[in-house]
Order: C-alpha cells, then structure tokens, then sequence
C-alpha cells in the first residue's frame, strides 16, 4: 500500500494550485509589445533602407568597381555585420539573463540607432578615398553587435509577458513591427527616387534615410525606459535568491553562475539549439532573400527599372504586414508545427514557379510570383517569435536564444543576399535563388519533425500566464478536477494488479 500511496501523489502534485497561474496585467503587456516591437521597427528600417539603396551605396563607396562587384561588395559590407552578430548574442543573452531583459533591450537601442544614423554622416569614397568604406563597414559592424541581442530579448520579452492562449498572436506583433520598419525604409527610398531622381539618390539624398534613424532611436529608448522588467524574470530572481547561500545578492549570484549558464546551454539543450538553428534559417533565409535581396536581383539581373522594384518588393511586405498577426492567431489556435511544417512544404513546392512567374514581363505576374513569396514568408515570420523563446527555460532562456539565432542568421540569413548575387553572378542561372529556398525549406521540414509543440501551455520553467482571475480559477480546478480523476484511475489500475479478478 505505501507504493500505491506513494504514486497517488506524485500524480497529485501535478495539479496546479492558486500560486501555479499568474494574471497578466494587460496594460503592461501593450507596453511590452509596442515598445519591443518599435525596436524591430528601428532595425528593420535600417535593412530596408540599405537594401534599396544597394546599387547607390555601390557607386558612392565603391566607385571604381564594376556595377556587378559594387553590388557584391555593398552586400559583402551587409554581410559583415551579421559576422560579429554572434558576438553580440554571446555578450548581450546571458547578460540579459544575468541583469534583466528591459536593461539590455535598452543598451540595444541606443547603440542601433547611434550607429544608424552615423551612415548617414558618412564622407563619401569622392572625399576621403578608401576611408570611406572602412567607415561604412565599422558602422555596420556596431549595427550587427547590437542587434545580437535585439531580436532574442524581444522575442523573450514579449513571450514571457504574454498569456500563454495569445502568446502566438502577441508575439507576430514583433515581426509586424519587422516589416513596418522594412516598408517605411523601402517606401521612403522608393518617394525619394521618384522625386529627385537616381543622380540627386546618388549625389546627396542617400543620406536622409539614415538619418531619420536618429527620432526613432529616440522614441524607441524612452518607450523601452518605461519598460519593467517580465513577470518570469522577477520569479527567477527571487528564487534565486532564496537559493543563494548566505541570502546574497541574487544579481551577484547570478553573475556568478554565468559560466555554468553558458556551459548548460551547450550541454544540457544541444538539441533544442539545433532546433533553434534550424527554423531560424528557415525563416531568415526567406526573409532575407525578399527584404534584402530581391529589389537588386530584379534590377540588376532582370532588368526591371529601379522604381517597378522596388515597388513590387513594397507591395509584397505590405501584404506580409496585413496576414503576420491572423498566421500568429492562427498558430494559437492550430499549434506552432503545423504551420511550420505547411510552409516549409509550400517554400520546396512553390519557390520555382514564382520565380518563374517574377521572371517574365510586365507587372501582373511577377507580383503573382512576389505575393507568393510573401505569403510563404508570413507563415515563418508570424510564428516564430512564439515558438523560440519557448524552448528554453527561463533561466537560460535570453542567452541560449541569442546565440543560437545569431549562429544562424549569420551563417545563413545575412549571407543569403552575398550568396545568391554571387552564385547568378558566377553560373549565369537565375533561378539561384529559388534552388536556395527550397533547401531551406527542406531544412524546415526537419527541424519541425523534432520541435515539441508549445501553443497554449506555459513557458518552460514559468508559471502559467492567463488574462483574467476567472481564467485562473477554472485553469486551477480544471487541473485539480483531471489529477483527481488520474489518480483515481492509478488507484483503480494498481488495484487491478494487487487483486486480478477470479
């Protein structure tokens, strides 16, 4: 009888009690989402700026090249901040595993814009000569070490305050905010082409993009300054100070463990690294190929003329911007592998015909072919930033994030403009570009096989969050109701066996 009762309680401690749920305080969790968001925003503004204003760059900081190497080098430039990304990752996660979220997200911003709005106060390759692209290429360097810590602290911030039924929904916010930034990036390069003209672009209105980059770094900031710190970050804290022997300061404690942190991430959570890893390409490797990559190829490759372009490749993120947040929904309700797994399969059937679509003339069918891809890129971009940070638990969470996506967008999603421009450029096969994403949908495919699927349950190593106390009171009683009835099927079961009938 003792094992019988032994085992009734095990199973009955896995009912949750009142101190199991939070409730979210709905106010903060808007702030959370629009401040982390306007972050992205400001990242991406930057990415869709630099990708538009590519054969510019070339011609002012790469003058003596050929139209095919000043596209090469301008990308390779783009390609270089995503090389020290890593390192940002590896400095900007655990510290903010360490220090708390809000600070670091903070310290991230600054630095963005900062090194933003420097580009646009850059001499030219006229003025200084090669100092000029040594500038470009520090500036960018600074951009990449701090949107290594950018995208995993929001993905984490937003994830560990939102409730766990919404948590797909709130987190596409994030992204929402990626293809904002990237639209009003594109969509002012795009007004200022048509109405100054190329030479006017090339001349001295390059410049006005980047520097609008100044206001937004600084209404992003004091957004992020309001910000407190997440419900899950705090629970940690104090429980690692009731753990720290002595009663030490759970910050020092924690400064303390932080080679045991980075050793447990690459330890103890390999597999959910490479998962990590995996469907980040997926969906970096797309986004990339259309934000950053497409407006050259079309121009360069294609032949369209700069304005029909780019506004194709505007028109493809406004339509991402208008389906992210029902695929977040949608993700909520369906679960985060399904869609995974339904674009990564559409990404190896449909990548060919639409590049083929893109390739052939007029209007109507490249914007079939383009629409294509940006729904194939919304699938990606409205579930992830759900389905990352729930990989790892909280105490761990910010830094293995980090690391493990910035290895991955560097290898694969920042390189993706260099590696396409330079594989058409070097086999004279144009349709690179489509071969490209159907591997990275073969690799989403796979890494979606082993992802444990995360919607409507609570974070790893968190409470579970809900929006309202009566949410709370009935998740509690569900959860007592089915233990009861688990446990008495347990009783029932182990009696069977102590007295077989006959």
């Amino acid at each position: 009888m003792d094992r019988l009762y032994r085992t009734l309680l095990r199973r009955r401690k896995r009912s949750l009690g009142p101190e199991d749920v939070a409730v979210a305080d709905l106010p903060k969790v808007r702030l959370a989402v629009g401040a982390a968001a306007l972050g992205n925003t400001m990242e991406w503004f930057d990415f869709g700026v630099y990708a538009y204003l590519a054969d510019t760059l070339g011609k002012v900081f790469f003058p003596s090249s050929s139209p095919g190497t000043q596209v090469i080098s301008t990308f390779a430039t783009f390609a270089a901040a995503f090389l020290v990304r890593p390192l940002g990752g590896l400095v900007f996660g655990p510290l903010g595993d360490r220090i708390g979220r809000q600070r670091v997200l903070a310290i991230t911003m600054i630095m963005m814009a900062a090194s933003t709005l420097a580009v646009g106060l850059l001499p030219t390759y006229g003025s200084v000569g090669l100092l000029a692209p040594m500038l470009l290429l520090a500036c960018r360097l600074v951009q990449g070490f701090s949107t290594g810590g950018e995208y995993a602290g929001a993905t984490t911030y937003i994830a560990e305050y939102a409730p766990d039924r919404r948590r797909g929904f709130l987190g596409s916010w994030l992204d929402f905010g990626t293809f904002i930034g990237y639209s009003l990036g594109s969509g002012l390069v795009t007004v200022l082409t048509v109405t100054l003209g190329s030479q006017s672009l090339q001349d001295w209105a390059w410049r006005i993009p980047f520097l609008v980059a100044g206001p937004l770094g600084v209404t992003g900031l004091y957004m992020r300054l309001k910000l407190e710190d997440t419900p899950a970050f705090k629970a940690e804290v104090e429980q690692a100070s009731h753990a720290a022997p002595g009663g030490g300061s759970p910050v020092e404690e924690a400064r303390q463990s932080g080679r045991g942190r980075l050793k447990d991430i690459f330890t103890g959570h390999w597999q959910a690294i490479m998962i990590c890893i995996g469907l980040v390409l997926l969906y970096n490797v797309t986004n990339y190929m259309v934000t950053s990559y497409l407006p050259t190829y079309m121009t360069s490759t294609l032949d369209f003329g700069d304005t029909t372009a780019q506004l194709l490749v505007l028109g493809t993120m406004l339509l991402v911007v208008l389906t992210i947040t029902a695929v977040g929904r949608t993700s909520d309700r369906w679960g985060r592998r399904p869609v995974f797994m339904t674009g990564s399969i559409a990404l190896i059937a449909l990548s060919a015909p639409a590049f083929v679509l893109i390739r052939q003339g007029g209007i109507v069918l490249p914007a079939v072919g383009c629409a294509i891809l940006g729904l194939l890129l919304a699938s990606f971009a409205g579930t992830s930033a759900a389905t990352l940070p729930a990989l790892f638990p909280t105490r761990i969470r910010y830094g293995a994030l980090s690391i493990a996506f910035n290895i991955s967008v560097s290898l694969f999603g920042g390189t993706t403009p260099l590696v396409a421009s330079a594989l058409v450029e070097v086999t004279g096969d144009a349709m690179v570009p489509a071969y490209y994403l159907m591997v990275a949908g073969a690799v989403g495919c796979v890494s979606t096989l082993y992802l444990r699927e995360t919607a409507g349950k609570p974070l790893a190593g968190s409470r579970a969050m809900v929006e309202t106390p009566g949410q709370a009171h009935r998740l509690v009683a569900h959860s007592r109701t089915a233990a009861g009835r688990h446990a008495r099927d347990v009783w029932l079961r182990l009696r069977g066996r102590r007295h077989p009938p006959g």
